[in-house]
């Protein structure tokens, strides 16, 4: 069906003018029309049923009955609640509250409780019933939209009257749909248009619940333009405050400093970043002195005691929210969870009424406005949360619910003189839905808003007066260029440039894997240097100590967990060292070594191994980092404290050629750096997770061996590598079976003939080696030596997978070449985009980023903006222009 066309409110009130009474179903459209009325008129003229028979503003009676139920009654809250909204729902709709227990399941012992309670209580649906039309006063009673009207609300109605429909018998034809980037550029939008001189003649229309309202809000704000219809009383930041420091002293030793953080920005305090993981309780600070006392679990704090401290802390009087939990009856009541949890359920769910100052921008509810009287009206989002969820209770007729509803939507969308439907066509790659409504009005199939008769819009350039404030830093203008980069940095760099860049501009916190991690190291570090130290003193000393120091990250009910993940910790790197630590370190020359040890004042002693924690910086190959220890000449050996990874993964995770989306450059890193220190020679790496085995070492069955994964580079070209006699000798003996068989029955000189005629791929794929010139002349050699034999041909295919084993866990001369370019080329990148030139990209060298390993997901926006310019569509209207038009 297509839209109906609202009447004009000009039209619709001469239809009614010459009416006593006229009754309409939202009071937005009874002021429109009483603002228009130009003759005497005693007592009301154009009204709603309720304000009609309350003589008052109508009010949410839900919480009014609720306050009264729990205050006769011995009812829970939640149960209370439940019952008041059943009640007054069916009793809106069957015209008296008794018609609930008719139904299945209702006739229970509370609903009746409440019955009694709420027949008591001066609420609008009692006065409503009670009410009735006096026509000595109104002999002529027209009706606006009656089938708007609920049955309670028609109860009221004289035997006599006229009905009057609000819409006409032609099709209304929506504007156009301005799309828009994002929910910040359809707010920027608002403000190109509103001032505080126009801001009286302008609506917006929005969902509540979605993130136009704080936005919206928070702008204008920030711009001094008054606006009202918006954050209700438990949105305002002290009430939202005192909510939080109630749940903080309720929730026990246990509490994060992150979960306390909302509440020291509203009180103009701040904590370092770096705390946010740690417990409160752990923290030493001024800033968290007061909130102590507080937790003494020998003397809970009342609500009403909590509120003064938080009144004292602050400078906020409180008087409404104190007003608010009297009548709750909970200013005497001990701050407990269970308390917490009833209040932030009653805020929740009741609208406490706030005074407010009815003037500026109005902000109106899409689910609970069916008109809105300005002249210029923005209505935003009108995605699938503007559909109202109709009531799912037997007394309620779903489709004349959802008649009325529709009604409303068509009504609303036709409010004021100028209106513009501003909306989203993606968020956060997916296509945003329009409200349900359109399928019933358009006739035009569609998913998405640009499926419609829509105008796209860029961001547009706002000049604003003041904004954020600014303080000048004491540094020169321009950038230091880097000159080398650490295997993490090239890892996230690799992955996404836009994130390394958040990285390292912004701070993060404290993390318990970092604290741990570094303890790990220290011990290793100080073991290494003072065995005998560490085998005089007890281990479980040396836990301890690791405890109290990684305390405030973990709650009591860890500590044990964590103590046995130490102790195994600590046992096998002990074991590790014993094998592999080096007894001679004259083949280094001594470091400078790296930051603090936290053993080195547990022990107060010194660490000066140059074969530990070796910080190296090398701006020639653009490389820097530090090698844990140095357990040979050739050998590194790096500690991980995370899940150990096969070979494979990690000369996979550092490919130049086929970038991989869980880069790892470590390794190839490090190795790259030591070839320079060690030309010539056979290099190993080996990552040793020291947690790998935590299982199997609390059952007693840990093996050193499942801990350790280790590369290598060999000073030698992959195909000089392969024409060796050993590597021969591997595929007559150590390979596959057929592949034993087919290269035993030739000779060293005949498989070198191959391998020197023709130039191995660089590939790690065996079918992809077989499928190349090396493989097809490869299997036509052998057929031609051995013989036309099936075990042949898959004796070949076995040697290429052999031999592409060799790329998963070694690295070669010709792989280290092109890292070193690779660095001089990732270097050059980085210092293009840190110079200003170009944006840091978010799609790393494998495409769309590996979010698993990202940092600052939350920054990273990916949405292609629109090419049109909002100016040359959208003109902001000024006030002057929208005089006289209601």
């Amino acid at each position: 069906m297509p839209v109906k066309r609202s009447k004009p409110l000009g039209e619709l009130y001469q239809e009614v003018s010459d009416y006593d009474l006229v009754l309409v179903p939202d009071s937005p459209l009874a002021d429109a029309l009483n603002r228009r009325l130009n003759r005497p008129h005693f007592g009301p003229f154009a009204i709603t049923p309720r304000r009609l028979a309350t003589r008052r503003r109508e009010t949410a009676e839900d919480r009014t009955a609720f306050l009264e139920v729990i205050r006769r009654t011995d009812l829970s809250w939640k149960q209370v609640s439940k019952s008041v909204g059943d009640i007054l729902q069916c009793w809106e709709y069957q015209g008296r509250p008794e018609a609930i227990l008719e139904y299945e399941g209702y006739d229970t012992a509370a609903n009746r409780e409440v019955i009694d309670t709420i027949r008591s209580v001066d609420t609008s649906s009692q006065i409503l019933t009670e009410y009735q039309i006096d026509e000595s006063t109104a002999e002529s009673v027209a009706v606006v939209g009656e089938d708007q009207l609920t049955a309670l609300e028609r109860s009221i109605l004289p035997e006599e009257y006229d009905t009057v429909d609000r819409f006409v018998d032609e099709p209304y034809e929506l504007p156009p749909f301005r799309i828009f980037e994002s929910a910040t550029a359809i707010v920027e939008t608002l403000l190109e248009t509103i001032s505080t001189s126009n801001a009286d003649d302008i609506a917006v229309v929005l969902d509540e619940g979605s993130e136009y309202s704080p936005l919206v809000e928070s702008a204008l704000e920030a711009t001094d333009i008054p606006y009202y219809g918006g954050p209700g009383f438990i949105d305002q930041a002290d009430h939202r405050a005192f909510i939080q420091l109630l749940r903080y002293v309720t929730g026990g030793v246990d509490t994060r400093v992150r979960v306390v953080k909302p509440l020291l920005t509203i009180l103009g305090e701040d904590l370092p970043v770096d705390h946010d993981e740690k417990r409160l309780v752990d923290i030493v600070s001024e800033e968290l002195e007061w909130l102590e006392p507080l937790l003494d679990t020998d003397t809970v704090p009342t609500v009403g005691e909590l509120l003064s401290v938080y009144e004292t802390r602050s400078g906020a009087e409180l008087e409404t929210l104190r007003e608010e939990l009297a009548a709750l009856e909970v200013i005497e009541e001990q701050a407990t969870t269970e308390l917490v949890d009833r209040l932030t359920y009653y805020f929740d769910t009741y609208d406490v009424p706030i005074a407010r100052e009815n003037e500026g921008v109005l902000l109106a509810d899409a689910k609970s406005a069916s008109f809105v009287d300005r002249p210029l009206v923005f209505f935003l989002g009108l995605d699938e949360d503007w559909t109202h969820t109709s009531p799912n209770r037997p007394w309620v007729d779903r489709d004349s619910e959802f008649e009325r509803n529709i009604d409303g939507f068509q009504s609303l969308l036709q409010s004021g003189v100028e209106r513009y439907y501003l909306v989203q066509d993606s968020t956060g790659g997916s296509p945003v839905t329009p409200c349900l409504y359109f399928e019933e009005l358009l006739d035009d199939e569609f998913d998405r808003f640009s499926d419609l008769d829509s105008i796209t819009h860029t961001r547009p350039t706002r000049q604003t007066e003041g904004g954020f404030g600014k303080e000048p830093l004491d540094a020169e203008s321009g950038y230091e260029p880097l000159e080398s980069v650490s295997q993490s940095s090239l890892n996230s760099y690799a992955n996404s440039p836009r994130d390394y860049f958040f990285g390292r501009i912004l701070d993060s916190p404290d993390t318990h894997y970092f604290k741990e991690g570094n303890l790990f190291h220290d011990f290793a570090e100080f073991a290494v240097n003072h065995p005998s130290t560490i085998e005089d003193h007890p281990l479980e000393d040396i836990v301890d100590a690791m405890i109290e120091e990684a305390r405030p990250f973990h709650r009591s009910v860890d500590i044990p967990t964590r103590r046995t993940r130490y102790r195994v910790g600590l046992e096998t790197i002990l074991e590790f060292l014993d094998e592999y630590a080096p007894t001679d370190t004259s083949f280094v020359t001594p470091s400078s070594g790296w930051g603090e040890n936290f053993f080195v004042e547990y022990f107060d002693m010194e660490v000066d191994s140059p074969v530990t924690e070796r910080w190296f910086d090398d701006t020639e190959l653009g490389v820097k980092g530090k090698i844990d220890l140095l357990s040979s000449p050739t050998t590194l050996v790096d500690y991980k404290s995370g899940r150990r990874k096969r070979a494979s993964q990690i000369t996979k995770g550092s490919s130049i050629d086929e970038p991989s989306d869980k880069p790892n450059f470590q390794a190839l890193l490090y190795l790259t750096y030591w070839r320079q220190q060690q030309p010539g020679e056979q290099l190993q790496f080996t990552f040793f997770h020291f947690l790998e085995t935590l299982d199997d070492a609390v059952a007693g069955d840990a093996e050193l061996s499942d801990c350790l994964t280790t590369v290598e580079y060999r000073p030698t070209s992959f195909a000089e590598f392969v024409r060796s006699p050993a590597v021969f000798e591997e595929l007559c003996e150590d390979a596959s079976n057929d592949c034993n068989k087919t290269f035993s029955k030739v000779d060293y000189d005949t498989f070198q003939d191959v391998v020197s005629t023709h130039p191995l791929p660089r590939t790690r794929d065996a079918d992809e080696m077989l499928d190349s010139q090396f493989g097809e002349t490869l299997v036509e050699r052998m057929v031609d030596e051995v013989g036309d034999y099936k075990y042949v041909t898959n004796g070949c295919k076995q040697a290429c997978r052999h031999l592409c084993g060799y790329r998963k866990d070694t690295y070669f001369e010709g792989d280290v070449d092109a890292f070193e370019e690779f660095v001089s080329e990732q270097i050059a990148d980085l210092n293009h985009y840190r110079s200003g030139k170009d944006r840091f990209p978010v799609d790393g060298r494998a495409g769309e980023p590996n979010y698993r390993y990202v940092n600052h997901r939350d920054l990273l926006l990916t949405e292609e903006r629109p090419n049109t310019s909002v100016a040359d569509e959208f003109e902001p209207v000024a006030a002057a222009d929208m005089e006289g038009t209601q």
